[in-house]
């Protein structure tokens, strides 16, 4: 994408969601009007009903109907002369005051007073004198308590005020976490900075911050650790957190709703933090997608945007966390936590709650490694049932006045785009069949027909393979994508010498490490294909065969990592392990000055040989079958060949991505060539 293109994108956003989460949402719109339905609530009317059990409703020994205030004269033309007195000073037009009287008269929308608000007016014969005091019975036309009022409109207007403050640090928490990749990817456009962030890359891009573990897990399975630069995204994410949680808090005593400042405060950090959490939904979605639009408007890869997906839902999840304590503590001191824990708000309110604990425990590395697919459905099933607690939590209670809803509609919008860009991929081009051979010793490759896209570097593709386990059709993995075109010099000559020869009959060890040939699903007249390579675990891939046709539905391309940077080096150097040099291949096509460093288990010397058309193709090549690559070596012979700018691509186990990380962040310190890296693990 365009530089313009992308500044434009980055300018624009922010403006977009602040429109979305609707700032400038006024719930208590006129509070003079409010302040006056407020003020006479709690005194019973005429047509009251005392409460049998000897409680209370509203503040006030009676229960007072909707359908009674609709009716009452008194009760009318009281609240119709406070509003036309207190809201005469504030200008406020005759249509808002309208339309407060039509929804908010008889505390039911549904219920409609008998007279409009202009009607009422012109039932007052006379203007009213005599104060209406608390215990009253409101059987006459009266004015509003002026102390009542003023304690009203004051709340009121307080809480409007608290309400936006809240709304701007969720946005300036959304925005933020948006646009830090777009920005620094847009340093990198200006005069000067390319030379700086060069220099700056050894020290915080590559090196991990605990050790040399990053694609590793860290020890006991607690998780992989993230670089340096990663931890600062983490770490601003967290302080910005705690700032925007911390500050800012003040008091309006006496209030309408809470008795004293230590409830009032601790009211105002639960609102927060519930608005906080809810602004932090979109982001936490956004980071886990595939069709991520952040992969398009900065050069950060999807495995950054992975680990930051973890870290910002456990800042989500503390928020939330914080919220659902607070609230609990608070309706416990008003006492008011008997009632409020049997309304339907706050039930779902706890069952969106327990889903984000449970989801906080159950995503941890242990629980992805013991099953990941387990780990999958069960963190989509609990995804959904934060957001339809979440949803039901506000519109129960607040129905839809505090624009919360908002931030809810735009992690919905995000999620569903993902799913739906997943299916109009797979609808486009992804519906194939595919043919596997056996390569041996564990591996299978996979030939699709018809695929134009795969020569290009740095991407992935997920495959489905939805008849190999008819009870679990959703299954897909993520794999390197390799043109078939790349692999015909082998299978030519191999046709001329060995015919198709099937695999089974190709044992190295019985026949003295003779190669395990696969013609190519191609025949001569395209170069359309795409090639998998697979080494068979748990799983999915587990039931993979030799067969002619597979059905097969591919969701791709998707980038692994930004590929311009690293194909504008001087020099490339690409560094595989195992199974991993299917990512590299694509790369030698790319590039007129790559050298190409390979190591293979003695056990899978077969994917040397299943692999020798692409390998040709390379004009440098280290190949060690039982012999592992020295990567400080590596690198500093080609910083003794002179070469000023050194791309490093490496694709492999997670140990040796660890280990050329750690080589190139210590290498590219001393300052001798300037390096660029792309790790390409799939270690999500």
């Amino acid at each position: 994408m365009k530089f313009s293109s992308t500044l434009g994108l980055a300018c624009l956003l922010p403006g977009l969601v602040v429109a979305l989460v609707g700032i400038d949402t006024h719930p208590f719109s006129p509070p003079c009007a409010f302040a006056c339905g407020r003020a006479i609530a709690s005194n019973m009317l005429s047509c009251s009903v005392h409460d049998a059990s000897g409680g209370h409703m509203h503040g006030g020994p009676a229960m007072t109907t909707p359908q009674c205030r609709a009716g009452d004269t008194a009760y009318l033309t009281t609240l119709a002369w406070c509003i036309s007195t207190k809201c005469a000073q504030y200008h406020v037009p005759s249509s808002r005051l309208e339309k407060y009287w039509e929804e908010q008269c008889t505390g039911d929308p549904a219920v409609a007073p008998k007279w409009d608000y202009s009607t009422a007016l012109h039932n007052i014969t006379q203007p009213p004198t005599r104060e209406l005091a608390k215990d009253d019975v409101l059987d006459f036309t009266a004015l509003a308590s002026g102390a009542a009022w003023d304690m009203q409109f004051r709340t009121l207007a307080f809480l409007e005020d608290e309400e936006a403050l809240h709304a701007r640090y969720g946005v300036a928490i959304l925005v933020t976490g948006f646009a830090i990749p777009i920005v620094l990817t847009c340093l990198g456009y200006l005069p000067y900075m390319t030379g700086i962030l060069e220099r700056v890359k050894p020290y915080l891009v590559y090196p991990s911050a605990i050790g040399t573990y990053q694609v590793r897990p860290l020890p006991y399975l607690l998780g992989n650790a993230p670089t340096i630069g990663q931890s600062l995204y983490v770490a601003l994410m967290v302080i910005l957190n705690i700032i925007l949680t911390a500050v800012n808090y003040r008091s309006t005593q006496p209030h309408a709703w809470y008795a004293n400042q230590h409830q009032e405060v601790m009211a105002y950090v639960m609102y927060r933090t519930g608005t906080i959490g809810f602004a932090l939904a979109p982001l936490v979605i956004l980071f886990s997608c595939r069709n991520n639009i952040l992969l398009w408007l900065s050069n950060w890869p999807h495995s950054t945007f992975m680990l930051l997906h973890r870290w910002v839902a456990r800042i989500f999840g503390i928020q939330v966390l914080l919220h659902s304590i607070l609230a609990l503590a608070l309706y416990r001191d008003t006492g008011e936590y008997p009632a409020v824990e049997k309304l339907k708000y706050w039930i779902w309110g706890a069952v969106a709650t327990v889903a984000v604990s449970i989801m906080l425990v159950a995503s941890g590395l242990y629980v992805r490694r013991w099953s990941y697919e387990i780990f999958l459905i069960t963190h989509i099933v609990l995804a959904v049932l934060v957001i339809v607690g979440c949803w039901h939590h506000v519109e129960l209670e607040f129905h839809r006045q505090w624009g919360y809803e908002m931030w809810l509609y735009a992690a919905c919008a995000v999620w569903f785009f993902d799913r739906m860009a997943r299916v109009l991929r797979i609808l486009k081009i992804g519906v194939r069949r595919a043919k596997v051979a056996n390569v041996g010793d564990g591996f299978v490759r996979v030939d699709i027909e018809g695929i134009r896209w795969g020569a290009a570097p740095g991407q992935h593709v997920y495959v489905y393979f939805p008849t190999l386990n008819p009870l679990r059709p959703w299954e897909n993995h993520p794999f390197s994508v390799l043109p078939t075109e790349m692999l015909r010099l082998s299978n030519r000559s191999t046709s001329a010498r060995n015919g198709d020869i099937p695999s089974e009959h190709n044992d190295a060890e019985k026949h003295g490490g003779t190669a395990v040939r696969v013609r190519t699903a191609l025949d001569d007249n395209t170069t359309a294909g795409l090639t998998l390579f697979i080494r068979k675990s748990t799983g999915m891939t587990k039931s993979l065969k030799a067969r002619d046709s597979l059905f097969t539905l591919l969701d791709g391309p998707y980038p692994s990592s930004p590929a311009k940077s690293v194909l504008r080096c001087d020099r490339l150097l690409l560094i595989g392990g195992g199974i991993g040099i299917t990512g590299l291949l694509p790369w030698i096509n790319s590039h007129s000055n790559a050298k190409l460093c390979w190591s293979v288990k003695e056990t899978a010397e077969c994917l040397v040989q299943a692999v020798d058309g692409a390998l040709s193709r390379a004009n440098e090549k280290d190949v060690r079958v039982g012999r592992r690559l020295d990567i400080s070596a590596l690198l500093s012979q080609e910083v003794d060949s002179g070469w000023a700018k050194i791309g490093v691509v490496v694709c492999g186990p997670g140990g040796l991505c660890d280990d050329v990380r750690a080589a190139v962040a210590t290498t590219g310190k001393k300052g001798k060539a300037i390096f660029e890296l792309e790790v390409e693990a799939y270690s999500w």
